[in-house]
C-alpha cells in the first residue's frame, strides 16, 4: 500500500530514510492511547454531522477490532508505515476498507501524537503519586517501630548530633511529599487537550472541542493551536520532576549502601534485594540502591535531552520533536523499576538499634548541648564554643569520651561545670532537649508521624479521584 501522504510526491522513499525518520519502534507505546484518542475524535465527528452514522460506527467498530489485534499481539507494525498512527490507520482501512480515511477529517497527526503524549502521561502521574504514597508508608512504618532508636546524625558525613532513626526517616517522607505535589500540580498541564489544533491553524470543519475534551476526561483544551502541537513543557515538567524523584531515592540509596557495610551495621537489607559475588562467597552486595543511585544519571539525561531539543525549534511542529519520546518512555521505564522495589525494600529493613546506639555512646556528638548548659549558666555562645572545644580536644587525648570524665576534669575547663552535666549529655536528653516544631525530640516526631499519616489519607483519596478520570 502506497503511503497515506505519498500523493504530492514521484519517488518511493529512500529505505534508509525510512528507517532513519520511522519512530514505530518505540512509539507503539502509545497505541492504547492511540485508539483512545480516535475513538472520541470520530465519536465528536459523529456528533457534529461531520461524518454520517454509519460511518462512525464502522469506524468505532474497526478501531476495536485494530485494538483487540494489538493486545494480543498479531497486529504487526511496520517501518515502511513509519508511526504508530499511520500504522493503525493503515490497519483500519485493512480491516474496514476506504472508509476508515475518514477518520483523519479535522485533525492532524501533529495534534495526534500531542494527544497521545498527555493521555500517556496523566497515567502515569497517576501511577508515581501512588507509588510514592506506597514508599512513604513504608518509611513511616520503620519510623513508628524506631521512636526509640537513636542514630548519629550528620554533617559533611562526620558525626554532628544524636537523632531518633525515625527522624531521619521522616525527612525523607518529607522529601517524596514534595515530589508527590509536584506531580499533582503538573496534572494540571497535562490535563489539558491538543486534539482540534490540527497542524498549526485549527481546522475548516465544525467540530467540537470541549466535546472531544469531555469523552477523553480531560479538564481544559489549549487555547492557541500554535502552542497544542509545539508544547512539549508537560514532558519536561514530567521529567523535571522524575529527575528529583531520582536524586531523593539516590540520596536514600546512598545511606542505605552505606549503613549496610561493615564499616557502619545500622541495618540490613533484606536477601530478596541483594546479590553476592561470583568470587568472594562472603560477600552480600546493596545492588538494588546501587542501580537505583547510577539510573539516575540516565533520568537526568533525558530531561536534559529534551530541553536541548527544544531550544532552538521555531513554531509550530518539527521533524525534531520526534526526539521527545524515547527519553519520556526510558523515564517512565526506569522510575517504575526504581519506586516498585523501594517499598518493599524499606518495608523487609532490618534496623540494627544496638549498633546505632554504640555509635552514639562512642562520640561527641552530644557536644554542642554542654555549650547550650553553659550559655543557659550565662555564659556567651563563642566562649561555651572555646571551652568545649578544648575539652572534646582533651578527650581524644585522653582516649575518652565525654560522659567518661569526671566533675573535675569538667572543671578544669570551666567553674560553670555541675554534676547536671550528666544528665545533659545522656543520648536521650539531648535528642529530647529539641522540642520543637520540626525538630528531632520524640513528642515532634510523634506529630510528624501523625501529620504524614494524615497526608496519606488525602494522597489516597486524590489517587482514587484521579484514577478513575484518566481512564
Amino acid at each position: 500500500m502506497s503511503k497515506l501522504w505519498g500523493g504530492r510526491f514521484t519517488k518511493k522513499t529512500d529505505q534508509l530514510v525510512e528507517e532513519y525518520t520511522a519512530s514505530i519502534t518505540f512509539d507503539k507505546e502509545l497505541a492504547e492511547e492511540d485508539i483512545q484518542g480516535s475513538l472520541a475524535h470520530v465519536t465528536m465527528l459523529g456528533q457534529c454531522g461531520i461524518l454520517p452514522a454509519e460511518d462512525v460506527e464502522k469506524i468505532k467498530d474497526g478501531l476495536m477490532k485494530v485494538r483487540q489485534r494489538i493486545v494480543k499481539g498479531e497486529q504487526e507494525f511496520l517501518i515502511a508505515d513509519e508511526d504508530i498512527h499511520m500504522n493503525i490507520e493503515k490497519a483500519l482501512i485493512d480491516e474496514i476498507g476506504p472508509v476508515g480515511g475518514k477518520l483523519h477529517t479535522g485533525r492532524s497527526r501533529n495534534d495526534q501524537v500531542a494527544t497521545d503524549m498527555h493521555l500517556y502521561l496523566r497515567k502515569r502521574v497517576v501511577e508515581f503519586v501512588d507509588q510514592l504514597h506506597k514508599l512513604q508508608a513504608a518509611l513511616i512504618g520503620q519510623a513508628k517501630q524506631n521512636l526509640d532508636t537513636i542514630v548519629p546524625g550528620y554533617t559533611h558525613l562526620q558525626r554532628a548530633q544524636p537523632i531518633l532513626f525515625a527522624h531521619h526517616l521522616m525527612a525523607y517522607v518529607s522529601m517524596f511529599g514534595r515530589d508527590i505535589e509536584r506531580l499533582q500540580d503538573s496534572y494540571k498541564r497535562i490535563d489539558t487537550l491538543p486534539l482540534g489544533a490540527g497542524a498549526l491553524a485549527g481546522t475548516t470543519f465544525a467540530i467540537d472541542r470541549q466535546f472531544t475534551a469531555k469523552q477523553l476526561n480531560f479538564g481544559r483544551v489549549y487555547e492557541n493551536s500554535l502552542d497544542a502541537v509545539s508544547d512539549r513543557d508537560f514532558i519536561v515538567e514530567f521529567l523535571s520532576g522524575a529527575s528529583l524523584i531520582m536524586m531523593h531515592l539516590s540520596r536514600l540509596s546512598e545511606e542505605l549502601i552505606l549503613w549496610s557495610s561493615t564499616e557502619f551495621q545500622f541495618v540490613e537489607l533484606d536477601d530478596a534485594f541483594c546479590t553476592g559475588s561470583s568470587i568472594m562467597p562472603q560477600k552480600k552486595n546493596p545492588d538494588v540502591p546501587e542501580l537505583v543511585r547510577g539510573k539516575t544519571g540516565r533520568v537526568y539525561g533525558n530531561l536534559v535531552g529534551l530541553l536541548t531539543v527544544l531550544k532552538s525549534l521555531p513554531l509550530a511542529y518539527n521533524k525534531d520533536m520526534q526526539e521527545d519520546k524515547e527519553g519520556m518512555f526510558d523515564t517512565v521505564k526506569t522510575l517504575q523499576g526504581a519506586l516498585q522495589l523501594f517499598a518493599s525494600m524499606i518495608e523487609t529493613m532490618k534496623v540494627r538499634k544496638e549498633k546505632m546506639r554504640r555509635a552514639v555512646d562512642q562520640d561527641f556528638s552530644n557536644a554542642t548541648d554542654i555549650a547550650d548548659f553553659l550559655v543557659g549558666k550565662g555564659l556567651p555562645f563563642r566562649q561555651a564554643h572555646e571551652v568545649i572545644g578544648k575539652t572534646v580536644l582533651y578527650c581524644i587525648q585522653q582516649n575518652k569520651f565525654l560522659l567518661d570524665l569526671t566533675l573535675d576534669e569538667f572543671k578544669q575547663f570551666s567553674g560553670l561545670f555541675d554534676d547536671r552535666i550528666y544528665a545533659v549529655l545522656q543520648p536521650e536528653a539531648v535528642v529530647n532537649a529539641r522540642n520543637v516544631y520540626g525538630g528531632t525530640a520524640t513528642p515532634q516526631v510523634e506529630a510528624a508521624i501523625a501529620r504524614a499519616e494524615a497526608e496519606l489519607v488525602r494522597t489516597a483519596e486524590w489517587i482514587s479521584e484521579y484514577e478513575a478520570k484518566s481512564l
